[in-house]
């Protein structure tokens, strides 16, 4: 067997979690698996030889590419817009590793978006995969204390996310579904006994862009935005879960993801990358 064969035998190998990493790092099928091409051109000009620890060095890898594609898409992020959202409402094996990452829910998606990547690599590394903080800190070149730092502040704001949503989709569908007409029937009170008193809307990074504020906090706050802005948000499958969306002229331009908890609305994320949209693919439904 030559280098080459043995380089693609051990990353093959290596893969399922490779993949499992890349996918939660970016948040998209269609990123990983361009990541994973790009970190197997890299491992092909590299001298892999004299590697002992071949999972680790090919997670480095995986995570300098990552990192290299959300910085570049953070930027593209931050180049002047042209117009402005409006408020509208509407080593453990391999395998089992990347069951464990594709079981995390599209509202922790949401979240990580807001993250910044090194927030967002430090977090995933080490809470989802249990990457030492040593091993992390060389690929963000950051020391291993500012490490942790990073991966703290990223665990606070996926825990501010709330507690485990409802599993059932139909239920889910019911609640959102009600929020929905009564914001569209004006029923302020209605629409409050829908909420949690802590609800949060956050707007991911290009909706602030646009101009929507970055977090709406509580009930009345949230209940107000989708009462006085709810005219164009219609009912729709965002990720196969229920939510809605902002579609003028039949494209969509923002998706609401609904994270709902105990029959009421613990949060909802606002999303308008439209990196994501194309990810989630929502389907808009019969009012």
């Amino acid at each position: 067997m030559d280098e080459r064969d043995w380089l693609a035998e051990r990353f093959e190998a290596h893969r399922p979690r490779l993949h499992a990493v890349a996918h939660r790092m970016l948040g998209s099928a269609a990123e990983a698996d361009d990541a994973m091409q790009e970190a197997w051109l890299r491992l092909s000009r590299s001298d892999a030889s004299a590697v002992e620890n071949m999972g680790g060095w090919l997670t480095t890898i995986v995570a300098r590419v990552c990192l290299d594609l959300l910085r570049s898409r953070q930027s593209r992020r931050e180049e002047p817009a042209g117009e402005h959202l409006p408020e509208t409402a509407s080593d453990a094996d391999p395998e089992q590793q990347a069951l464990m990452a594709d079981s995390v829910g599209l509202a922790l998606l949401v979240v990580l978006d807001t993250l910044t990547p090194t927030e967002r690599l430090a977090f995933v590394l080490h809470d989802m995969f249990d990457v030492p903080f040593d091993q992390i800190a060389p690929v963000i070149e950051r020391s291993p204390a500012a490490t942790r730092q990073l991966a703290s502040r990223a665990r606070r704001r996926v825990r501010a996310a709330g507690p485990n949503p409802d599993r059932d989709p139909a239920r889910q569908r019911e609640v959102v579904t009600a929020f929905l007409a009564a914001a569209r029937g004006g029923d302020f009170a209605a629409l409050v006994a829908l909420l949690d008193p802590d609800v949060a809307l956050r707007t991911d990074p290009e909706g602030v862009r646009l101009g929507a504020p970055a977090q709406i906090v509580g009930a009345h706050a949230v209940a107000t935005v989708f009462t006085e802005y709810a005219g164009g948000a219609v009912p729709a499958l965002v990720g196969g879960l229920a939510g809605a969306v902002w579609a003028p002229g039949g494209r969509t331009r923002v998706a609401y993801v609904f994270t709902v908890t105990g029959g009421t609305i613990t949060a909802i994320d606002r999303v308008a990358s439209p990196e994501r949209l194309r990810e989630l693919e929502p389907v808009v439904l019969e009012n």
